[in-house]
């Protein structure tokens, strides 16, 4: 009894979303597929038939349906996707809007974030003081209100963990120290500061001694 329990379930799953982008060695053979779905952020592995001759067909913003095996562990709680078939689909008519168009000035919705490894061994390393570092960051350049942090399963680099991936330049770092985090921030972000709030913030500094 004990050993069914710790035994893998597999099983069969289908779901839908907007393609978001790839991860891994998008300019060869991407591993990893991230969409966005009405239940959030999810990050799939993709088959090896299917790596090559999606990067050819998808485009960030594309409505897929996506099938294939799901396996879950009863013992960690883990449970990983792989891809086996993608279908390109017509967007639900609640997805027709606009929103892809932001307001002049606005951000866009689906712009920046920082992802970090949320899987036990990026822990142990370190991750989840990567993602304080980072919410730290951000904060203190008003740009938490424009860059996502997002926790994911697996990016597959264990012993370099902690592992992040910053969006969109689709920049991925393995080790991450998060008394560097600031100069990430500065690097990936800084621009996206509004003039106004960098005009004054430079005037705040400037003010001090």
């Amino acid at each position: 009894m004990g050993k069914s329990y710790k035994e893998a379930k597999v099983s069969t799953f289908t779901l839908e979303g907007r393609f978001v982008g790839f991860l891994g060695k998008v300019e060869e053979k991407p591993k990893l597929l991230w969409i966005d779905t009405a239940e959030g952020d999810r990050y799939l592995k993709l088959s090896k038939e299917l790596r090559s001759p999606l990067r050819e067909v998808l485009q960030p913003g594309d409505w897929i349906e996506i099938s294939g095996k799901q396996k879950y562990k009863p013992k960690t709680g883990e449970l990983k996707l792989k891809a086996q078939r993608v279908k390109l689909k017509t967007s639900p008519q609640r997805h027709e809007q606009p929103p892809v168009l932001p307001p002049p000035g606005v951000a866009p919705r689906t712009k920046a974030s920082i992802m970090v490894c949320q899987k036990s061994s990026c822990r142990k390393r370190g991750a989840a003081e990567v993602c304080q570092a980072a919410t730290g960051a951000l904060r203190d350049r008003g740009l938490d209100d424009q860059v996502a942090i997002k926790e994911t399963g697996c990016m597959k680099q264990c012993k370099q963990g902690p592992c992040m991936v910053v969006m969109p330049d689709k920049a991925r770092y393995t080790r991450v120290d998060p008394n560097k985090m600031s100069m990430l921030v500065e690097k990936h972000f800084a621009a996206k500061l509004k003039p106004e709030e960098r005009k004054a913030r430079l005037s705040a500094s400037n003010g001090k001694i």
